[in-house]
């Protein structure tokens, strides 16, 4: 039996917005009624494999991370999930492990700055955060997030830098958590010298 119209919207819906064509066909959609839908104008290719109903603007950050379970919000964007920054990214950060290939990502959004860290220490951290239009996305955790800062310096606007920086160490600081991420980066002695003065 071939799903309907409405079948293929809930499954779009169930999963915030945007789903794969191999979710679509786990769900019963046949490639026919996929077509159809693409035809009469219901759903719209989002991406290789991805789709979406036309009517709904899906949430940016959950259609991203979508392409991949590699892809974590990191840096700028994460501190602005977390709340400690007002800026809303223009461009979106996100860290992949090393020798990822993100190529096709790449093309198909330009607003996106990859920041790509060893293997072993890529899922240090990783934690949930909720997207301003709600949904949940994989973000790196605020001690993470201060690391990540601290070591790339040189490419962080200076006002966000400063404003995480103070509000971390004077509200937020988990101090055990924080020197145990900075010994795996190698970054000790600058934390604890944040954690003086601040």
């Amino acid at each position: 039996m071939e799903c309907s119209i409405e079948t293929l919207k809930m499954i779009i819906e169930s999963n915030d917005g945007i789903a794969s064509a191999k979710q679509l066909s786990d769900g019963g959609v046949s490639r026919l009624m996929l077509y159809q839908g693409l035809i009469s104008g219901l759903i719209v290719k989002e991406s290789h494999g991805n789709y979406v109903l036309s009517d709904n603007q899906p949430d940016e950050y959950r259609m991203i991370q979508n392409r991949s379970p590699k892809m974590i919000y990191s840096h700028e964007t994460a501190l602005f999930l977390h709340g400690l920054s007002d800026r809303v990214p223009h461009e979106l950060d996100i860290t992949v492990p090393q020798g990822d290939n993100v190529s096709r990502i790449k093309k198909d959004y330009e607003n996106i700055r990859f920041h790509y860290c060893k293997k072993e220490l890529w899922n240090l951290g990783i934690t949930d955060a909720i997207t301003p239009q709600g949904y949940a996305v994989k973000i790196y955790d605020l001690e993470r997030c201060v690391c990540d800062l601290i070591r790339d310096k040189k490419s962080v606007d200076n006002q966000i830098y400063i404003q995480a920086m103070k509000v971390y160490f004077s509200s937020k600081c988990n101090s055990r958590k924080i020197v145990k991420y900075a010994r795996h980066f190698n970054i000790e002695s600058q934390i604890r010298t944040y954690m003086e003065v601040l």
